[in-house]
């Protein structure tokens, strides 16, 4: 494991029962069961374009256009409405980047009660906008609404994909999380961008398109809501196999219990599939740039989802059982 020079703990006395009862009945979890029935009324499972990635990748030329949109919690927008504007453009980014793609272009639909309500979403999406250098070219405007609410949608480009689909048994899993930073207000996002240098933030989000280029791993995904095992359901879902998660291997920012940190949504953060070959170069990627990078699991043949600490192993789902999402190979019919 390769990590930078920073304080890290890891969390070795977990309570592996309790530990799994709570991710069981986790709200993030089970908010991406809703994926599986907005797909099938859509019809969107029977077309060319597969779905349950973090964007629609769109074959174009010698590479493939990535187009993706995010929409955000009332309760989000109301209590945080600088820091949702400025998600609505990080957030997609996020999963342009976890695509091995690059940013292009955003646009916006905003929806306030009057311009008061409206103004503190819109400088938020334009800080972000500026430290990204990621531009706003346009979107829809109704000031005239009851309530604030808010959704992004962003067009990227990869020269070579990353994908949900393509987690092999033998790989192992890699989380990259960026530590440099703290929780913000009374959610669970792990903000480490507001006050980052632009110049930072703008490298950082180079390292997963040069991982993809370089064809060190083929598979990774953002981690959401749902967090590390959340994301890690999703992705073994859409890639047909199991995933275990030893916990003690997990690196935590000081002061951080396992539990909170793995129902976390980070700023920056995502889980890679990587063959053993290509372990220590897909870290050194990470440790280059100070962001925190460790192989904490297996991939595995099979559907289950487990985390150990090395002695126990319990699975928290199992997605051919009780699929998540619904839009694993056996289920997706494009």
């Amino acid at each position: 494991m390769i990590m930078p020079d920073i304080d890290i703990g890891i969390d070795t006395g977990a309570d592996l029962e309790a530990l799994a009862a709570k991710l069981r009945l986790s709200s993030g979890i089970a908010a991406k069961h809703d994926i599986g029935a907005v797909t099938a009324a859509l019809g969107v499972k029977d077309k060319s374009v597969p779905v349950g990635d973090d964007c629609a990748a769109l074959p174009d030329g010698d590479g493939y256009l990535l187009f993706a949109i995010e929409g955000f919690i009332n309760a989000f927008v109301e209590a945080d409405p600088w820091f949702a504007g400025w998600c609505g453009v990080m957030v997609n980014i996020s999963d342009v980047v976890a695509m091995g793609g690059r940013p292009t272009a955003v646009v916006d639909a905003v929806w306030a009660k009057g311009e008061d309500g409206a103004t503190p979403i819109l400088e938020g999406m334009r800080a972000a906008s500026q430290a990204y250098g990621v531009p706003i070219v346009g979107g829809h405007t109704n000031i005239r609404n009851d309530r604030s609410q808010l959704s992004v949608a962003i067009l990227g480009r990869a020269k070579q994909l990353l994908t949900s689909f393509d987690a092999r048994p033998g790989d192992s899993l890699v989380a990259a999380i960026d530590h440099r930073g703290g929780y913000r207000a009374i959610f669970d996002n792990w903000e480490a961008a507001t006050t980052a240098p632009p110049a930072r933030l703008r490298a950082d989000l180079d390292i997963l398109p040069q991982i993809a280029e370089a064809g060190l791993a083929v598979a990774a995904k953002d981690i959401s809501q749902g967090g590390i095992v959340g994301t890690a359901i999703m992705l073994a879902e859409c890639s047909g196999v199991g995933i275990d998660i030893d916990v003690t291997t997990i690196p935590l920012p000081f002061g951080v219990s396992l539990e909170r940190w793995l129902a976390t949504f980070p700023s920056f953060g995502y889980l890679l599939s990587v063959s053993p070959e290509n372990i220590d170069a897909v870290l050194a990627c990470f440790a280059a740039r100070d962001i925190v990078a460790a192989a904490i699991g297996t991939v595995l043949s099979g559907s289950q989802v487990a985390i150990t600490d090395g002695a126990d192993r319990i699975v928290i789902r199992d997605h051919a059982e009780t699929p998540l999402m619904q839009l694993g190979p056996g289920i997706l019919s494009a």
